[in-house]
């Protein structure tokens, strides 16, 4: 059995005792919900210790957020403001969440009970995120056609497609947050955000920050609560242009029916069960190191997370050694110490959700190479856990476990590889392995993915687009394709003729 790393969240330290309670964010307001109720949110490492309260909104809270964007966009400055003067409020809530990153990177590790470190390179890369779409608001184009005859020109107008209702889940807040929002209020768009109940904080202190920045009353609101009472709203409401989802297909596919009602934009962005490929050439040292993140990283509570790994037969033993070897050195435990790697689970329920599928997949006769426990005599801490022995029907092997649990396959040739990495509902990410660029290339070009690697698993970049093929969503984020998920195209047909003093 494996000894793993563990570090015991402390009771006594000092960024556990200040409980906060957040207004929702409504019309350039902080206000409670109407009712007056809360919810309340325990840390998931330090049970029974509560850090936060967020407002219990309901239908009238969420119709008041709604209600506030609608005014924003149809009468309000933000879509009439130039590219460059949106720009200028945008960067400054970027320099806005830079100061105040170690607030907001604590924030999400005592509501998400993810490592602190961590969390500073997301508030880091959410920086980056804000910048790039404030550079790029500054250039959003049209098209001028001037090859329709000499009495015609033909124009393409991009236009902000209205109010925006984001609904965001509780792995990465800020992060996913920072994903859509500057793309969408870039675009011109006023925005109403549901985050998740349990991790509501960050994305309210983003908004408060924004607001500072000078972002107008009415372009960012944020409304809180359960989903079946906020987020139900935001896709069915006829005033809003657009709902974008992150989180579970089952909820995803809810979330599609609703907004298919009002013929609405919708983005969705769903489950995973990403494939790591390694074939027989790839650099193992390496690998294992990217392989073991890829998984491990926030306790495997991430949508493009590499939870299957593909490896050439005649690697594989070799290759498992080393990522146990990494993955057996992961320090996990207490979110607030700055020596953790891996902080805990969201909380116990979903712990015993993963514990319940290592069970099942033991049943079923795949083997535990490590892991398999819960760590720690309380907190949601789960070890990291590699499995062997996985046939492509089990359980394990196509649902989305969402937790610290890798599944191992092997294969003889390239085509056996590829099929399996496809065989799965889901197409969100994926990576390959191989020092032969030709062999990577081909099998990237060959997978049904959206977000995929190169010798390498979980880096992002503000340019490139993300999204998932197959059941994974529709839609893309991040890049100037961003930008297409909340604009209009709007054709127009001018005779010249028809003015006076024309030729």
């Amino acid at each position: 059995m494996t000894a793993f790393p563990f570090i015991a969240p402390r009771p006594d330290d000092p960024r556990l005792l200040q409980q906060r309670r957040y207004g929702m964010v409504i019309d350039g307001k902080s206000v409670p919900a109407l009712s007056g109720e809360t919810i309340a949110r325990e840390s998931p490492a330090h049970p029974g210790r509560i850090v936060s309260l967020i407002p219990k909104g309901r239908r009238e809270d969420a119709e008041g957020a709604i209600a506030a964007a609608r005014r924003a966009f149809d009468n309000g400055p933000w879509p009439r403001m130039t590219g460059g003067e949106r720009a200028r409020i945008m960067n400054r809530v970027a320099d806005l969440i830079e100061a105040n990153l170690e607030e907001l990177a604590t924030i999400e590790a005592l509501e998400v009970g993810k490592a602190i470190s961590q969390a500073r390179g997301e508030m880091g890369f959410s920086v980056s995120l804000w910048r790039y779409a404030a550079g790029h608001a500054q250039g959003l184009e049209g098209e001028a056609h001037n090859d329709l005859g000499a009495n015609t020109l033909g124009l393409i107008l991009r236009e902000p497609v209205g109010v925006v209702g984001l609904i965001t889940p509780w792995n990465f807040p800020l992060l996913i947050g920072s994903e859509r929002i500057p793309w969408a209020i870039g675009a011109g768009c006023t925005v109403v955000i549901k985050p998740s109940e349990f991790t509501s904080g960050s994305t309210i202190r983003m908004a408060e920050l924004a607001l500072e920045a000078g972002l107008p009353a009415g372009v960012l609101n944020v409304v809180t609560g359960y989903g079946a009472d906020v987020g139900q709203i935001l896709a069915e409401h006829p005033d809003v242009d657009v709902v974008n989802f992150t989180g579970s297909q089952r909820v995803g596919r809810v979330i599609g029916a609703l907004a298919g009602q009002n013929i609405k934009k919708v983005g969705l962005e769903l489950g995973g069960k990403g494939p790591q490929v390694v074939f027989a050439d790839a650099d193992l040292d390496a690998a294992a190191a990217k392989i073991s993140g890829g998984v491990f990283h926030c306790s495997g509570q991430v949508c493009i997370s590499g939870s299957r790994l593909i490896v050439h037969e005649s690697i594989a033993d070799a290759l498992l050694e080393k990522v146990r070897t990494v993955a057996a050195q992961i320090v996990t435990g207490d979110p607030l110490d700055d020596r953790v790697n891996v902080g805990a689970l969201i909380h116990q329920p979903h712990l015993d959700k993963v514990a319940g599928y290592v069970a099942e997949g033991k049943a079923d006769g795949a083997k535990v190479l490590m892991g398999g426990e819960r760590l720690g005599a309380a907190g949601a801490f789960y070890a990291p856990t590699i499995f062997t022995d996985v046939s492509p029907r089990m359980t394990i092997a196509q649902d989305e476990i969402f937790g610290p649990v890798l599944t191992t396959f092997r294969f003889k040739t390239p085509e056996e590889a590829i099929r399996m990495a496809n065989d799965t509902p889901y197409g969100l990410s994926a990576c390959v392995w191989s020092t032969n660029l030709s062999t990577a290339f081909q099998a990237i070009r060959r997978i049904k993915a959206g977000r995929t690697w190169i010798n390498g698993m979980g880096d992002g970049a503000p340019q490139l687009a993300i999204g998932g093929y197959k059941q994974s969503g529709v839609g893309r984020e991040l890049g100037r394709h961003g930008f297409d998920e909340y604009s209009e195209l709007k054709s127009v047909h001018v005779t010249l003729s028809a003015f006076p003093g024309s030729a």
